[in-house]
Order: structure tokens, then sequence, then C-alpha cells
């Protein structure tokens, strides 16, 4: 017969598997991942290749740290790949214009934070639904950045420090890595530490609650588009520092990617909660499939068929345990 002890620390376990459930799978999953495509390919698990691995996810990574915050507020952002597409390109026109690389990156992470600014004042202080606001945001903003463009692809010429960006390297870790690294950080901090980061979820979860309490319930909402702003005006210069040119076609798919991630990390799509820990491990599962499906010698085509599959079993994964879990939680305050 157990004893007491014994049971407490049963209950205990069961309860962190319970809470933890679709951080552990994700974990699982990327796990299985990476052993699936090292027993396939003969690269996969090189040092050179996972570098790479780190580098191509770093632009997801960073969006889908802001997207956390905005899925956790019950929105969503469809503009994010537009917005990258647009800053990519607009780093590369106004470059080329003869703005110097430092004032560009300060311009573009102005630019970044306005254009979510509106998206987010549509959505908070005019009540439309951020479905809409943002569809619209995401045929918008590529249309601009196809109008700057012309459809070419806008060459960067004479920027070392720039390029530094996406194509450096620091102890031979990826500048781009360390960049979404240190943004994963804060993203960390920002939900576990601080006040911002509980009215987020306090307001995913009951924004007419949190404002009865005298939360700026709107004025977070609306912030947490301007942080997805500033993440996409990142993530869009990484991508232009890395490939040299600036284009309207970049970032094709984007939005797919980071919701993904960020559903498949366990972020709940009905808001009030979230997990970064989820988010970068959602993040580095998607590019590790993209990876190791072209290692293989798969169709990139092939890519969004599993990305789209895997969004729509997250989702469902995400929807069956929230509704068990609040069911429990509701029977067990019963």
């Amino acid at each position: 017969m157990a004893t007491y002890t014994e049971r407490q620390a049963g209950s205990k376990l069961a309860d962190f598997i319970s809470e933890h459930a679709q951080v552990l799978s994700i974990a699982m999953f990327f796990a299985l991942c990476v052993l699936f495509f090292g027993s396939m390919t003969t690269t996969f698990l090189t040092g050179g290749n996972l570098l790479n691995v780190l580098r191509q996810a770093a632009p997801i990574l960073v969006v889908a740290v802001a997207m956390t915050l905005v899925i956790a507020t019950s929105g969503i952002d469809l503009s994010v790949g537009s917005m990258v597409a647009l800053i990519n390109a607009l780093a590369a026109v106004v470059m080329a214009a003869g703005l110097g690389w430092p004032a560009t990156i300060l311009v573009m992470l102005v630019a970044g934070a306005v254009i979510g600014g509106v998206q987010g004042w549509f959505i908070s202080y005019q009540g439309i639904p951020a479905f809409i606001v943002t569809l619209a945001g995401l045929s918008i903003l590529r249309g601009i950045a196809l109008y700057m463009t012309e459809g070419y692809s806008i060459p960067i010429r004479d920027a070392d420090g720039f390029f530094w960006l996406g194509r450096g390297e620091i102890a031979g870790f990826p500048v781009p890595a360390l960049i979404a690294i240190l943004v994963a950080v804060l993203g960390f901090i920002v939900m576990l530490r601080t006040q911002y980061g509980r009215q987020v979820i306090a307001v995913g979860s009951n924004m007419e609650a949190a404002r009865r309490v005298g939360m700026p319930a709107k004025k977070v909402l609306a912030s947490v588009y301007v942080v997805s702003g500033l993440a996409c005006a990142v993530a869009g210069m990484l991508i232009a520092a890395r490939l040299g040119s600036g284009s309207s076609n970049a970032a094709q798919g984007f939005e797919l990617q980071v919701i993904a991630a960020v559903v498949l990390g366990g972020t709940s799509l009905m808001g009030g909660k979230a997990s970064m820990t989820g988010t970068v491990l959602g993040t580095m599962t998607i590019a590790v499939i993209g990876n190791g499906l072209i290692l293989m010698h798969i169709s990139p085509f092939f890519t969004q068929i599993v990305t789209g599959t895997i969004i729509l079993i997250a989702i469902w994964m995400n929807t069956k345990l929230f509704d068990r879990n609040w069911r429990f939680g509701r029977r067990k305050s019963a």
C-alpha cells in the first residue's frame, strides 16, 4: 500500500504533467524529429547544419515571441509575413537612396511599431476583430511592398555592419540566432516577471473583467500589436542582412510558420494561456522539419503541406487540452 508521501508525490507529478502537457508533448515531438532526420541523412546532425538551422529559425522565433503575446490576448496577427516583407524591401530602398545602415535600423523599428500601433488601434479602440484588421493588413502591406519595388529585388551595397547582423558570428555562433535568443529571454522575463505580462494574460482571460479591476485593458491589447510590429521589423532586417537584398516576395507563408510555432507550443487560441518555452520548441520544430525535408531531397512545396497539417493538429490538440483542463478546473473548484 502506498504511503501518504508517495501518494502526494504521485499527485504532484500528475498535476505537473497535466499542467504542462502541451509543452511536454512538443518537446517529445521535437526530439523525435531530430532523431528521425538525424537517422535519415548524414548531414543533419553536423555542426554546420545545426548552426544553419538556428540562423534560418531566428526571424521566425523573433516574431513568434511577439505572436505569443498577441495570441495570449485572444487575438491574431495575420499580417506578420507581409510586414516582414515590407520592412525587408523598405530597408533596401532607403539604403539605396543613401541613408546609412544605423539610421535605417532605427527608421525600420519606428516603422514597424507605427504599423503595429495602427492595427492595434483599430482592434482595441474601434472594436474591429483582429482577424479582419490583420487580414486587411496582410493585403495592404504586401501591396505597398510590391508597389515600392515593382516586384524586383533591391540589392544592398556597402553596408558591412548591416550584413553582419544577418551573416556574422560571435565565437562561431550566428549573430541572428543570438539576437533571437535575446528576444526569447526578454519574452520569458516579460511573461513571468513583469506586471505587463500578467496584464496580457488577464486581458486574454477576460478583457471586461480586467478593465473593471482598473487595468488599462485597451492599451494592453493595442500594445501587443506594437510589439508584433517591432518584432517584424527586426525579422525583416535580419532577412535583408542575410540575403543582401530586399524583396517584396520575402517571407511568403511566414505567418503560417509563426502561428504554427506558437499554437504548437501550447499558447491557447482562446487567450489567457501562454508558453514561451513552448513557442521556442515549436519554432525549432518547424525549422527542423523544413531543413530535414530539404536534406532528404523532398520538394520544398511539401513543407507547406506539412506546416498546414501541423497547424490543424496543433489547433485540435490545443482546443481539446484547453477544454479538458478548463472542465477539470471547474469541477475541482465546485
